[in-house]
Parts: structure tokens; sequence; C-alpha cells
């Protein structure tokens, strides 16, 4: 994440990662973490460990979206029921490994909601979990 705390001031950035910036930025941030002591970015707070019931409560007081990143959060998240949407980002490059996006086991029905086209054939997909309730979101 504090990446995103500098991203603006590199040179030839396209303008959605400008924006990805700005609102990485305004956001405050949780980051569950048993090895990190202090934040690296603005706007952050450590938690130990993932609390599926601080998210609850999290995420009935939020105003707006919330995001989980990162595949073991995610799918924390997913097993606890907690994820409404998912935005996924298909990227045309190969690259032969990482995590999955989806832990084993799981389950959904979902609905496309939204699909952006970009240059160079990147494509942003949205889907909505059938039956959640709307307010976090899986990128």
């Amino acid at each position: 994440m504090a990446y995103w705390e500098t991203a603006h001031t590199i040179p030839g950035q396209p303008h959605f990662m400008l924006e990805w910036a700005r609102q990485r930025q305004a956001a405050d941030k949780v980051v569950c973490s048993r090895t990190l002591a202090e934040p690296r970015s603005v706007r952050t707070r450590i938690e130990l460990e993932f609390d599926p019931d601080a998210v609850r409560r999290l995420k009935a007081d939020a105003e707006r979206y919330i995001s989980v990143d990162g595949p073991e959060l995610e799918a924390q998240a997913i097993g606890a029921g907690l994820v409404d949407e998912f935005q996924m980002i298909v990227c045309p490059a190969v690259v032969g490994g990482g995590k999955r996006f989806f832990p084993d086991h799981v389950r959904l029905n979902l609905e496309l909601v939204e699909e952006r086209r970009f240059r160079k054939g990147v494509i942003v997909l949205r889907y909505a979990v059938q039956g959640a309730a709307r307010g976090l979101t899986l990128k």
C-alpha cells in the first residue's frame, strides 16, 4: 500500500493509475499483519488478526464500499460470507504462477454487473454475489 502514497509523482502515469492513487491516499486502511509493527502508509492501522465480526460492524457503519485486497485475507472474507461483490482486472499476460483468486471449495452464484474494456486488452469485470448485502468488494 505504501506504493500508492507516491504513485502520483511517477512521470508518465496513466490517468487511471493517478485516480487509483488518489483513492488509496484518501481511504482509511486496516492492514491485517502479524509481522508489521508500524503502518507504512498514512491513514492506516495494523490489526493482528482478521476479525469477521469487526468487519461486519465496519460494513454496517460504512458510508462507502469497503475493499479487501490480498489472497489470504480475501479467502477469510469469502469464507465468512462477507463478500458482496468481486472486481477482477484481467490483463492479457500469462505469468504461469501465483495465488488463486478464489479459495478451494467456494461455491458462489455471481451476476455480471459491469464490464469495462481498456486499451491493450485490459478488462475490468464486476460481479455481484447473488443473495448478498452490498458493501464489501474484492479487487
